[in-house]
Order: structure tokens, then sequence, then C-alpha cells
């Protein structure tokens, strides 16, 4: 089994902040241990996304064996080399800013793009998975953080993508939720502001755009270090890594 201990911790991606709030409880468990644990915590509403970028492909082994098969990876190479190693009935979803140039490597079996936030991806999205016979889920990218960032929409934004003609002309992709990431900081209450507004974006839009579209039902939202303040502000899936695996 892979462990991680106390060092690993203090030197992983969890923000210090939650360090007694969240991951004591983890350090002595193993990957299998760790992901049982947090899906006890998370209902049946939400579901997990084990980040598992820069992981060997014998600690995603561990986590499927415990009965996890969705995966999310940010390196294109990375996730295409483990998708040829890996069971294939993996649900991978790709959770970080993808350029259009490596569409193609993923269109033949990504099972979610999380991190969309402009037509001319959607556009790629949609000729590659047409040429792969596929529909490819989506989820649009919103900036909800005070920190300034290079990507993720805002409201008006999101409206000048589903407005435009060419969306409409879409076959290949299907919206089917949001995405966002809060601000590193140890405000609570800020960060289950920003968890607020991005379940208030999602309202929204479903109710302009996708009201009779049962497949638009996804919030992406909360990781190891806010991952319980995202599910009580609405979160249907939690991206979760360093309090499964331990340190990157």
């Amino acid at each position: 089994m892979s462990y991680f201990s106390i060092p690993h911790i203090l030197n992983s991606s969890v923000p210090q902040k939650d360090l007694i709030f969240n991951s004591l409880n983890y350090v002595v468990m193993s990957i299998a241990e760790n992901i049982l644990k947090i899906k006890s915590e998370l209902g049946d509403s939400t579901r997990l996304v084990a980040v598992s970028k820069t992981k060997p492909v014998e600690d995603l082994l561990e986590a499927y064996k415990a009965g996890q098969r969705l995966f999310g990876e940010n390196k294109v190479q990375e996730l295409v080399g483990k998708n040829d190693t890996l069971p294939n009935d993996i649900q991978w979803h790709y959770i970080g800013h993808l350029q259009t140039n490596k569409v193609k490597y993923l269109a033949p079996f990504v099972s979610v793009i999380h991190a969309v936030d402009s037509l001319k991806l959607l556009k790629t999205i949609n000729k590659e998975a047409k040429k792969n016979n596929r529909v490819i889920e989506c989820f649009l990218q919103f900036h909800i953080a005070e920190e300034d960032t290079k990507f993720g929409l805002d409201e008006q934004d999101a409206e000048a993508i589903l407005n435009a003609e060419a969306f409409k002309t879409f076959e290949n992709i299907r919206i089917a939720g949001v995405m966002g990431m809060a601000t590193y900081t140890s405000d609570k209450e800020q960060v289950r502001a920003e968890f607020k507004k991005l379940k208030s974006i999602f309202d929204s839009i479903k109710s302009k755009y996708f009201s009779n579209a049962d497949s638009f039902k996804e919030i992406s939202m909360g990781m190891s270090g806010d991952y319980k303040l995202a599910v009580e502000e609405g979160s249907t899936i939690v991206r979760v890594g360093s309090l499964i695996f331990g340190a990157r």
C-alpha cells in the first residue's frame, strides 16, 4: 500500500490553512482508505475526481482497485500515456488549461473537459470529437476568485459563447456544467461566497439556456483544502488530489 507521512503533507499542495482542519486525519491512511473516507463525506449528490497528475500508475491502480473510476489530469502527454496503460473503464477528466493544438490527442478518449473558456476551444473540441465519432462533455470555466488569473469567463463572456451562431452548429460537444476555483485564502467565508457565486452562475445559465436539458447538471468546484465547503454550497464534482495521493 502507499502511505504518506506528516512531512509529506507539510510539503504538499494542500493549503497550510487546512492542515489541521482536513489533513491530519489522512496522514496514516492508504490511498484506498483516503478515497473511501472522502467519498463517505460527499453524499450521493457529489462525485469525486481523484486528481492524479504527476502520480505514478501504481498509485492510480491502488485507487482503481478501491473502486475509483474518475481521474483528473492537467498535462496532455501524461494523460495520453496513462490512458494507454490503465484500464479502459476509467473516466478521464481533463482539468487544466487546454491549448487548441492539443485537443486532437485527447478527443479519442477523454470523458470531460473541465476548463473551457473560449468559443475557439469549443470549436476545436467539436471538430476533433466529430473525427472520432464522439460527443465530449465540457464545462464552462468561470473566474470566481479574487486572485488574478489568465483563464476563466464571466457571465457576459459565457453568454456571448452560448448566443454565438457557431455554437448552435456544434453537434459533438455537450455543455454539461460549470467549473471554478476559489481564492487561495484562509478566509473560509470568502471561499464560501465564491462558491455561492458559481452556484448562482450555474442557476442563471441553466434557466436561460438549458432549462430543458437534463445533461446540464454539474458544478465542478472544491479541492483538497475546501471541498467540504464546496459540497455545502452545491458542488456536484470535487477535484481532490493531495488528500488522496499525498505530496506531488
